[in-house]
């Protein structure tokens, strides 16, 4: 049975849900952008997008996807020659590695493979060697979208802290803001790195960069440095033009304001970080539910303490990942994501993995729909699995 009525969903780990008010609040002619309304609303914008993060610092907007903010960030800390020592825990570990090499900028590596969070004793003992302290910053990924594996990022801190390394912590966010706990400020961050179409529940098409005084320090010797990429005119503007490096995306502006108001004011940010941790329970639940007698299935992140909240990678082996999200997606109304970087396309187990996103504008039901149905592939390809799953995810809803 194919469907053919009621609403797709896309559970992929962005872009996300985009609430219907958001939508609502985007869909309206250009303003005036010399003057009147579009101003507070930018203004205010600024503000909010330091109390999501929790920082009292810098923030850049950026008219660009979150690979524009990875950019943004290299460009203001690094000169050409300059070194990076970047701790990969997936696919995106490695997209921004590729980002600081082909600007010009040495990357030392350490891969913390697929399944693991960053080892903050190895960044130590990689800050502690560069007797010459020419590593200029860490750069880590909180949670990494490919592989749904969090890093502790306070730890991480500590650890360049107890060499006394004077290398900035650079965090990206993109996968958190929105979803997981960030504490920019409590946590030691320099720069941080978020985009807009995950967490904050908008279509893709901005990108933030927030940045501490130490960081705008080391930006005044950064060489990479352009007009457009420059995080000092948006971070400290004078002018309104300034924020954006030229004309306002308006229509963003106006959508942002509206989902911010939701995460901050209306729900509240505590509340969002306590609703993806109850999501992400019921996620795996249903995982621990389905691999019990099926050892083709389970989740990427053994630890629950090293999960993301905002998106599970998991593997049904034998292909049964691939042939479920073609299923659901043709049959059911049901989009998950790929397993973006865990298998080659040309190695066998490439069909092998999925990921199921829970970001942003998701409630319980929304999430349960997908499981149940993710059940119901699972019952009609004949791909083993163990029972009790959905009570399993629903228990986990409940007890809230």
């Amino acid at each position: 049975m194919v469907h053919g009525s009621g609403r797709t969903y896309l559970a992929i780990p962005g872009p996300s849900v985009v609430p219907d008010r958001v939508l609502n609040a985007m869909h309206r002619a250009s303003p005036n952008i010399y003057e009147g309304e579009i101003f507070d609303i930018a203004y205010s914008v600024v503000a909010d997008l330091k109390r999501v993060a929790m920082t009292d610092q810098h923030v850049a907007i950026y008219i660009a996807n979150g690979h524009g903010a990875w950019e943004a960030a290299i460009s203001n800390m690094f000169s050409r020659g300059d070194k990076a020592l970047v701790g990969a825990t997936g696919r995106f570990g490695h997209g921004w590695a590729e980002a600081v090499q082909q600007m010009g900028v040495e990357v030392e590596m350490i891969d913390f493979g697929k399944a693991a969070p960053v080892d903050p004793n190895r960044i130590a003992e990689a800050l502690a060697a560069d007797k010459a302290h020419r590593i200029r910053a860490v750069l880590v990924t909180h949670v990494d979208t490919a592989s749904s594996a969090r890093s502790d990022i306070a730890a991480i801190r500590a650890a360049i802290d107890a060499t006394g390394h004077p290398a900035l912590l650079t965090v990206d966010a993109i996968a958190t803001l929105g979803c997981d706990e960030m504490r920019m400020d409590e946590w030691g961050v320099d720069v941080l790195v978020g985009a807009c179409q995950k967490g904050l529940m908008l279509p893709p098409g901005l990108g933030f960069v927030w940045f501490s005084d130490r960081a705008l320090e080391v930006s005044q010797r950064a060489g990479l440095s352009t007009p457009y990429w420059d995080w000092r005119p948006r971070g400290l503007a004078e002018e309104f033009y300034q924020l954006f490096g030229g004309t306002a995306p308006t229509a963003h502006l106006f959508g942002l304001r509206e989902s911010l108001t939701m995460i901050l004011d209306e729900e509240g940010l505590p509340r969002v970080w306590d609703r993806h941790e109850m999501l992400a329970g019921a996620v795996w639940a249903a995982f621990d539910a389905w691999s019990a007698g099926a050892n083709a299935i389970g989740l990427n992140m053994s630890n629950p303490r090293y999960r993301g909240r905002s998106v599970t990678a998991a593997r049904i082996g034998n292909g049964g990942a691939i042939a479920l999200r073609k299923w659901l997606e043709s049959e059911a109304g049901v989009t998950l994501g790929i397993g973006l970087g865990m298998a080659m396309p040309d190695e066998p187990a490439y069909g092998d993995f999925l990921r199921v996103a829970h970001m942003g504008h998701v409630n319980a039901h929304m999430l349960l729909g997908v499981l149940a149905t993710m059940e119901a592939g699972m019952q009609a390809l004949d791909i083993p699995h163990g029972a009790g799953a959905i009570e399993a995810a629903a228990a986990a809803i409940a007890a809230g």
